[in-house]
């Protein structure tokens, strides 16, 4: 197959824990080809189609310079056999852009995978929403008396803005309350911004466990990132430590659950964000953690998702 990643400038790659570079390492030893580009480099004219300015790449099997490239060109997504998207968040106006112009791409014959609508329609920390029964109690506002009222009922929260990713921003209060309206009014701008607010889970000292649900099927593995010293937060940007672990009966009866109903709306990937027994967030941008996993454990996550792109990209023709 013919591959496009859409990601980040690839010299802003981690490869030794990079999950685009995982993908991209089995596709390329099972011989599917591989080229990139990034967001901004997508574009469409009326009377033609979306195309990308894309580049060819050959994996060097070199820890620095990873990549060979040839010369940038204008190819249309509907030529290549799979586009994955895999820019990192912020969810921003730009991010938002992209996936109308690979909806586009979609109507001209492109298969995009996750689904540009998808993407849209299920921003990571508002995803959650769908499924009220396996989230812990949960506060979606701006308002911030609603904010305090929730602190006086539950005591210990967490707050975060919606559009964070590893770990930024998030603040935990305890029943003392202290700071809390210093907190609130960074978060939400003085009323500006939509905050989301969660009881606190004790359960974060085991681990806020990756699972990773591929074609709708739960990884057999997770991934508990477990907060250090006196940090509340477990997310390995912030310094959590990254612990593999068999996947319980009970994460794997959720994801389960979410993934029936979500790999429907061509979500390939998904990344849910378990602490204790409760979802906090449902990851589809650009889930992690396969490497992480594989190197613990020996379960090749990035075999496992390449099957399943194959069998999505043959059913998409």
């Amino acid at each position: 197959m013919k591959l496009l990643f859409i990601a980040d400038p690839l010299d802003h790659f981690k490869i030794y824990k990079d999950t685009t570079f995982a993908m991209m390492r089995e596709a390329a030893a099972r011989g599917h080809t591989l080229w990139a580009c990034e967001p901004q480099q997508l574009s469409w004219r009326s009377g033609g189609r979306v195309t990308a300015l894309a580049q060819s790449i050959t994996l060097t099997g070199e820890a620095e310079r990873w990549w060979r490239a040839e010369p940038a060109a204008p190819l249309a997504l509907a030529e290549f056999d799979a586009v994955l998207m895999r820019k990192d968040p912020p969810f921003d106006s730009e991010y938002f852009y992209a996936t109308h112009l690979l909806e586009q791409a979609e109507r001209e014959g492109a298969r995009v995978f996750n689904s540009p609508r998808s993407l849209r329609d299920h921003p990571e920390k508002l995803a959650v929403m769908e499924f009220p029964q396996h989230v812990t109690p949960t506060l979606v506002s701006r308002d911030a008396d609603e904010i305090r009222r929730f602190h006086a009922e539950h005591r210990d929260i967490i707050l975060k803005p919606l559009d964070g990713m590893g770990g930024m921003g998030i603040f935990r209060v305890g029943a003392d309350g202290l700071n809390l309206g210093s907190i609130i009014e960074t978060l939400n701008q003085h009323g500006s911004r939509t905050v989301m607010v969660q009881r606190f889970i004790p359960e974060i000292v085991h681990g806020d466990k990756r699972v990773l649900i591929v074609g709708g099927e739960p990884v057999p593995f997770v991934l508990a990132r477990i907060p250090q010293g006196s940090e509340v937060r477990g997310n390995l940007a912030a310094g959590g430590k990254g612990v593999a672990q068999p996947l319980d009966a009970v994460d794997r009866e959720t994801a389960q659950v979410i993934g029936r109903v979500l790999a429907p709306r061509g979500l390939l990937l998904i990344g849910l964000d378990i602490i204790g027994d409760r979802v906090t967030e449902i990851n589809v941008t650009s889930p992690t953690c396969f490497q992480e996993i594989q190197q613990q454990t020996g379960f090749d996550v990035a075999r496992c998702f390449i099957d399943a792109l194959e069998r999505a990209a043959a059913a998409a023709r």
